[in-house]
């Protein structure tokens, strides 16, 4: 589903199993559903999730995407592929994301197979054209309106428990935090408490949007990895890119959101809390990078924090 693209910054990525590793008879169910033999296994190494992500082509010459796992890579990662299989079947005709067809579990692995995508993730470091079509594609999201019997939770039910990084530092040993969140601690409980009604609204939100979470084709944009859809602001998925796509090569945060609607503040608080504390916690199972990935895009966080508030 992708192609792999240079980068001089912490790597998303987690150590992928190869398609030889995966579960025997998950590979005869796959085989089966795709209606032939494997004949051409590439492993797609982009993305944080230990598990196994391969574009397949089979002896007929059809063509898939499939992602598998099972608690031997990580147990968390089980989850998030159970919730993304619920998710992007529910996922709305307009939204930009690549068809599933089809999910199976068997012996405690979790499979999904997806259409496969002739596409390539943003170059690194970022390009301005290719971030302005990435952009414009997040605002066209949908608008899922409660009559249309939306299958999403609010952004405040789905980020709620993540998005207390302040206050579990409150009660923490801060030592090596920042001199400046340090100082500011109090002020950034308060602020990241409010971040749930700032962040309310109507638009369908992808949730982790990153540039190794899109693909790009001469004529599409495609989000994929869609674990956290949920609904909220319109900007949500903009400003929860701009640390990573600052740390990448592109523009700093300020330019991406400039508006200083203390709203907006409030969710930058909170998501800056969520990397600050993500980036002090173990690596876990099968991703030795996603903590340095974490602290360099909380360090940029941190300095937009500054700037948006305005604090010494």
């Amino acid at each position: 589903m992708s192609v792999e693209t240079e980068s001089r910054h912490p790597p998303a990525s987690g150590v992928r199993i190869s398609w030889d590793d995966v579960h025997p008879p998950v590979r005869s169910g796959v085989e089966r559903f795709l209606g032939g033999k494997v004949i051409e296994a590439a492993t797609q190494h982009g993305g944080f999730s230990p598990g196994a992500a391969v574009r397949l082509r089979v002896d007929t010459g059809r063509r898939a995407f499939v992602k598998a796992v099972s608690p031997a890579q990580n147990d968390v990662a089980v989850r998030l592929y159970r919730a993304e299989a619920r998710a992007t079947a529910a996922l709305p005709e307009a939204a930009p994301a690549p068809r599933l067809l089809d999910t199976f579990e068997l012996d405690d692995w979790v499979t999904l197979i997806f259409e496969d995508i002739d596409g390539r993730h943003p170059m690194n470091p970022w390009r301005r054209d290719e971030l302005d079509r990435v952009f414009a594609e997040s605002e066209r999201m949908p608008v899922m309106s409660a009559s249309s019997g939306c299958a999403f939770p609010m952004i405040a039910e789905e980020f709620d428990s993540a998005f207390r990084g302040w206050r579990s530092l409150i009660d923490s040993d801060v030592s090596g935090l920042d001199p400046w969140a340090s100082r500011h601690l109090d002020g950034l409980v308060e602020l990241e408490t409010g971040w749930a009604a700032a962040a309310a609204g109507d638009s369908l939100v992808h949730g982790d949007l990153r540039a190794d979470n899109i693909l790009l084709t001469p004529d599409r944009v495609y989000f994929v990895d869609w674990a956290y859809p949920c609904v909220g602001a319109p900007w949500f998925d903009r400003l929860a890119m701009a640390p990573s796509i600052a740390m990448q090569g592109g523009p700093p945060p300020r330019e991406l959101i400039a508006d200083p609607d203390p709203a907006i503040t409030r969710v930058v608080a909170a998501f800056a809390g969520f990397l600050v504390w993500q980036s002090r916690l173990p690596d876990p199972p099968g991703l030795p990078t996603v903590r340095s990935f974490q602290r360099a895009q909380g360090l940029i966080a941190l300095d937009w924090l500054r700037e948006r508030t305005g604090w010494d």
